[in-house]
């Protein structure tokens, strides 16, 4: 039995993105660049972009484990990227969070093909109405803080640190390639969308971050939710000390007395984090705004969470 399921929209970063503009491009609106191309990580670790979000693809000796699916109805370009590097079956599914550019296509694969996520993860899928009338495509199997699939070179390691992003993150790490694929808890080089509806927080971000660094051991490359390069572990640890320095900036002027509107317009970083808050386009998508830009929504999620205490 095929999983099917149609996701009429997602909403990244405040944004509606309709699945019809951002397959292939095609409709006239906003649009992720279509899968064309996979691209070696290191030696059997893969990465196809395009479509939506990063996928990984990790060739076992059993089997191809994806992570991430991207936008609906990427499936099959999916399976055509795997199929030129592997003629091994797809067995298994990690998506790092729920939103549709990550989980789209999960029900494309066959129904023995086992999707793994959080638990919050899994309870914030089942709010979907995308996913509702096609259980197939939800998570087979859910953890709390930390599950590990396979064992020796075929081994993945799955954390969850907290909430960011969303309140259901997870960081997969490939331990015998030294890699992890943060998702979208390290999406680009500029101020993260950070879900609340979902659980996301500003307030808890850096310190999630913070364990990430402390706690994940030898790694030393990273896959991004969305910028077209590998990332070394030290850029992941300079978003980090971004998210803290914002959480910090933002804070104080909450104290003072600042507006959110005020805090925004005033905002002053170190300035090695100038180019995180640029007027260009995040990863050169116009839809997804400006470092700028969101760095303005930021600051208003976060004074929302202050407000509350």
């Amino acid at each position: 039995m095929m999983r099917r399921v149609v996701l009429a929209a997602i909403v990244l970063g405040g944004i509606t993105i309709s699945v019809a503009a951002q397959q292939a491009g095609r409709g006239g609106g906003p649009a992720f660049p279509p899968v064309t191309s996979i691209a070696k990580v290191r030696d059997n670790l893969y990465v196809v972009q395009g479509g939506g979000g990063n996928t990984a693809v990790f060739v076992m000796a059993s089997g191809v484990a994806l992570v991430d699916t991207k936008l609906a109805g990427n499936g099959q370009a999916i399976l055509d990227q795997v199929r030129k590097v592997t003629n091994r079956p797809v067995t298994t599914i990690v998506n790092t969070h729920t939103h549709g550019d990550h989980t789209g296509s999960n029900g494309f694969f066959p129904a023995s093909v086992e999707i793994v996520v959080h638990e919050n993860t899994r309870a914030n899928m089942a709010k979907m109405e995308e996913l509702k009338a096609t259980p197939t495509a939800m998570p087979d199997r859910t953890y709390t803080d930390r599950l590990t699939l396979g064992s020796g070179a075929d081994r993945i390691d799955l954390y969850h640190f907290g909430a960011g992003h969303t309140n259901g993150d997870t960081f997969v790490v490939f331990p015998s390639v030294r890699t992890m694929h943060a998702g979208d808890f390290f999406p680009w080089k500029a101020p993260p969308f950070i879900d609340a509806g979902n659980g996301g927080s500003g307030v808890a971000y850096p310190a999630t971050l913070d364990r990430v660094v402390k706690e994940v051991r030898n790694v030393d490359a990273v896959i991004t939710g969305h910028m077209s390069t590998v990332q070394r572990w030290a850029d992941l640890v300079e978003f980090g000390e971004f998210t803290r320095e914002f959480l910090r900036a933002t804070e104080n002027a909450h104290h003072a007395g600042r507006t959110a509107q005020q805090a925004a317009t005033e905002l002053k970083l170190p300035a090695k984090f100038d180019s995180y808050l640029g007027d260009q386009p995040i990863v050169g998508l116009d839809f997804l705004g400006t470092g700028r830009s969101r760095a303005r929504t930021n600051v208003e999620v976060i004074y929302g969470e202050l407000n509350k205490r």
